[in-house]
């Protein structure tokens, strides 16, 4: 016999208690997902089975090949906002086709170790990520709330009043269910007049099916597909890794962001070659999946594809009067709780460095005015970094102590050297008035790329056309190596 120490552990899913939650969340996530994969099938310029079918097929995928349990990937927004202008030129076999280009490219990403790229995202940029993210989702159920009879409303409110209180009562079944389950018992009860499901789009009434698309395979045709595939596989990831992220934030675990790229791309294949239109992870849903309803294995996300299909091909009638006030409350309260409140308590703005709050208002500015959270992410980013680098310019201090017989000076340079703090090194020096012999003393610094160099090298060569000779000190091995392979090679040094 094995072990205790050598024996395989068992999955946390073959928990009954756990695999009743995961297999409710799967429920409760698959009903939410229909109305979204149809809007989005919209969006995208194709039929509403398309989106239907990427979502089956993604979340099943995912949940197998994936890096992070518990995360939702189906069709999203911000895939079908890069690949309807293709589908409304080319048609849908270019846009498969694109889907399966894309996928290829992010496996090729993920292998070159793309996901390591979420060290450099800042933590004002993750909240501003969030805090984006819960506009989004709110602001994407304001349509649902207009132009809508009247008895929307209350059902709207009865639905997060029973998401609210229904968990103080029990938790053994996700609030998010009962509320569906009782606005679509009193919608048909009273015979209410209300937009339901049905009303975004027929559902499909089979399984998809595997096939190629029918494009020539000619250079031509790769020429046109890559900036769709490329675009789609930049977007796809970096939604999916900033998700994912946020998940392991939430469940306090860590998980393995370059499978979760490599199986981004093999769940886009899959769905390309089974006639959907591609997506990434879906964080309105994982936000339901994992802080709504609890759930934390890989089972929810399983289970949540398969319940699509099953939702859509046996049930789709029953499916279909589901009325869209009941998923409207269940997506208000995620974005509600989705949103970092204490990001923009006046206690936190007041302790907050300013810079940090800028970047945080510059992630969601951007994010809500092109509601893309990829290019939200990068503009935070970019501010990050322009606010850091003219943070750290001001800590290069240079100081000069001359001999008391003025023979030689040393100046002390201290601080970290590079691009932004290099500047203006070359000015913090008396050429005219220092004695023959200088010596920089750089032990408290640290230089990181070629401009604090050729900096160097300009200081050098303003005192040897005085006739003066410069001695540099105290470089860390680091430094060294960088000033010894590149003092007097570069041209701003002559």
């Amino acid at each position: 016999m094995l072990s205790a120490h050598l024996r395989p552990s068992r999955p946390a899913w073959l928990s009954p208690k756990v695999a009743r939650t995961e297999i409710l969340a799967g429920l409760v996530v698959a009903l939410a997902l229909i109305p979204e994969a149809i809007s989005f099938s919209i969006i995208a310029g194709v039929d509403p089975s398309v989106g239907l079918f990427a979502s089956f097929t993604m979340a099943v995928v995912i949940a197998i090949v994936g890096g992070r349990p518990a995360m939702i990937s189906a069709a999203t927004g911000a895939i079908a906002l890069v690949v309807a202008p293709l589908a409304r030129e080319h048609g849908l076999d270019h846009l498969i086709a694109a889907v399966i280009l894309g996928g290829l490219i992010q496996i090729v990403l993920g292998a070159l170790g793309v996901a390591k790229l979420m060290r450099f995202v800042p933590r004002s940029v993750m909240v501003g990520f969030v805090n984006a993210l819960a506009i989004l989702i709110f602001m994407a159920q304001v349509p649902e709330l207009t132009g809508v009879p009247w008895m929307v409303y209350p059902l709207v409110i009865g639905g997060l009043a029973l998401m609210v209180f229904f968990p103080r009562v029990t938790t053994v079944v996700p609030a998010p269910l009962v509320s569906i389950a009782i606005l679509t018992a009193i919608t048909l009860g009273a015979g209410l007049a209300v937009p339901t499901v049905g009303d975004k789009g027929a559902l499909p009434s089979a399984l998809p099916v595997f096939g190629l698309p029918d494009v020539p395979f000619t250079m031509d045709t790769l020429t046109l597909l890559a900036p769709y595939a490329f675009a789609l596989a930049l977007v796809g990831l970096m939604e999916s890794l900033m998700t994912a992220k946020l998940v392991d934030d939430i469940t306090d675990t860590r998980s393995n962001k370059t499978r979760e790229s490599i199986g981004q791309g093999v769940a886009n294949i899959v769905t390309g070659l089974f006639g959907g239109m591609g997506g990434c992870a879906m964080i309105g849903q994982t936000m339901i999946n994992v802080k709504t309803s609890g759930a934390r294995t890989r089972l929810s996300t399983f289970t949540a594809g398969v319940f699509l299909m099953i939702l859509c091909i046996a049930f789709g009638p029953w499916v279909s009067q589901i009325p869209m006030a009941a998923l409207v409350a269940v997506m208000i309260l995620v974005s509600f709780a989705t949103f970092d409140w204490h990001s923009i308590a006046p206690a936190t703005l007041k302790r907050m460095p300013w810079g940090e709050t800028i970047v945080m208002t510059t992630t969601v500015a951007v994010v809500v005015a092109t509601h893309n959270l990829a290019i939200g992410v990068i503009a935070g980013s970019l501010t990050a970094m322009v606010i850091f680098a003219r943070r750290v310019a001001h800590l290069a201090n240079v100081t000069a102590v001359v001999d008391p017989d003025g023979i030689q000076v040393v100046y002390a340079v201290t601080g970290e050297l590079f691009f932004a703090s290099s500047g203006d090194l070359v000015y913090r020096f008396d050429y005219t008035g220092d004695p023959d012999q200088v010596v920089i003393d750089l032990s408290g610094a640290h230089i990181w790329d070629a401009s604090s160099v050729a900096a160097l090298d300009a200081v050098e060569t303003k005192y040897a056309a005085r006739g003066k000779t410069v001695t540099v000190i105290g470089l860390n091995e680091p430094s060294a190596r960088l000033h010894g392979a590149l003092a007097g090679q570069l041209s701003g040094g002559h």
